[in-house]
C-alpha cells in the first residue's frame, strides 16, 4: 500500500486557532499531520527566531495520522524544531495557516504564517501559506476546501523549485471569481501608531494603522485580485536579491 505522505503544519495565530483546526480538517484525508504550532499568538513575526531564552514543546495530542505540539517559539521555530528534532522523517510539505487575515501586499513581509513556509523553502521541502481575508475567530472557512485540497495536491505532484513557496490569500464571503496567479503589490502603512498617555507620565503607543494599496488598479497583482473575489496565488521566493539592480551596480566604478 502506497505511504501517505506527511505535511508538517503550522501557524502564527496559535495552535488552538480556528484556522489552524480548519485546515486540519481539510488536509487530514489527503495525508500524515505533525503539526507543532506556538502555543499562543505570534502574529507579525515574519521570519523572527527564538535566541534568548530557551524553546520549549509539550505534546497535545498523538493518534495514528495526527500528532500536536504547541511550541514556545516563534512560527519559524516551530518548522525547525519539528525538522531538527521532532519528526524522524522529512516531511512532503509544509503548509502555513490558515491564517485570520489577509496576508497579501506588504502583509507577507511581516506574517507569521509566510515565516513557516519561508522556513520550508530554505530545505528545499515545497511549502504553501492559505490566508482568509477574515480576521474574525468565527470566520467561515468551509468554501476555502476544494481549492485548498487542489492547490496542495498540485503542489506535491508537481513540485517547487528550491527557496520558493506560494502565499495563497482568499477573499471573505464564501464563493470566489476564480484563481489568479500574481505578484504582490506595492503598497505600506500608515498611522501605524497610536498614542496613548500613561496614568504615571509619558506615553506608550498602540500598532494599528491602516493599510495603503500603492497600485490599486494593476490587475497583476494580489491586493486587486482579493479585492475583485479572486483567490491570489503569489510565488515567492527566498532569495531578496534585487537582480536588475545587481547588473547595474556591476557597471558602477567602485
Amino acid at each position: 500500500m502506497d505511504r501517505k505522505p506527511l505535511f508538517l503544519l503550522s501557524n502564527d495565530d496559535g495552535v488552538s486557532a480556528p484556522g489552524l483546526q480548519a485546515l486540519i480538517g481539510m488536509l487530514r484525508p489527503m495525508a500524515s499531520l505533525f503539526v507543532v504550532a506556538p502555543d499562543k499568538a505570534r502574529s507579525g513575526a515574519a521570519c523572527a527566531i527564538t535566541s534568548d531564552v530557551p524553546v520549549s514543546q509539550r505534546l497535545l495530542h498523538a493518534e495514528e495520522g495526527l500528532t500536536v505540539y504547541a511550541c514556545s517559539g516563534m512560527p519559524a521555530d516551530c518548522v525547525k524544531l519539528a525538522l531538527d528534532q521532532l519528526l524522524q522523517s522529512g516531511p512532503d510539505m509544509v503548509i502555513g495557516g490558515i491564517n485570520h487575515g489577509r496576508n497579501d501586499s506588504i502583509n507577507a513581509n511581516y506574517s507569521g504564517t509566510l515565516g513557516v513556509v519561508r522556513e520550508g523553502a530554505l530545505h528545499g521541502i515545497p511549502s504553501v501559506a492559505f490566508s482568509l481575508s477574515n480576521h474574525s475567530l468565527d470566520a467561515d472557512f468551509s468554501a476555502m476546501q476544494p481549492y485548498v485540497e487542489r492547490i496542495v495536491a498540485l503542489t506535491l505532484s508537481e513540485g517547487l523549485p528550491y527557496g520558493t513557496c506560494l502565499n495563497v490569500n482568499f477573499p471573505d464571503g464564501g464563493t470566489y471569481s476564480g484563481i489568479r496567479v500574481c505578484r504582490m503589490a506595492y503598497g505600506r502603512w500608515i498611522d501605524e501608531f497610536s498614542p496613548c498617555e500613561h496614568p504615571r507620565g509619558g506615553h506608550y503607543y498602540w500598532l494599528g494603522g491602516e493599510q495603503v494599496n500603492d497600485e490599486p488598479d494593476d490587475p497583476d497583482t494580489d491586493a486587486w485580485a482579493l479585492e475583485h473575489g479572486y483567490v491570489a496565488i503569489t510565488p515567492t521566493t527566498v532569495d531578496v536579491t534585487d537582480y536588475r539592480l545587481k547588473s547595474q551596480l556591476e557597471d558602477w566604478d567602485f
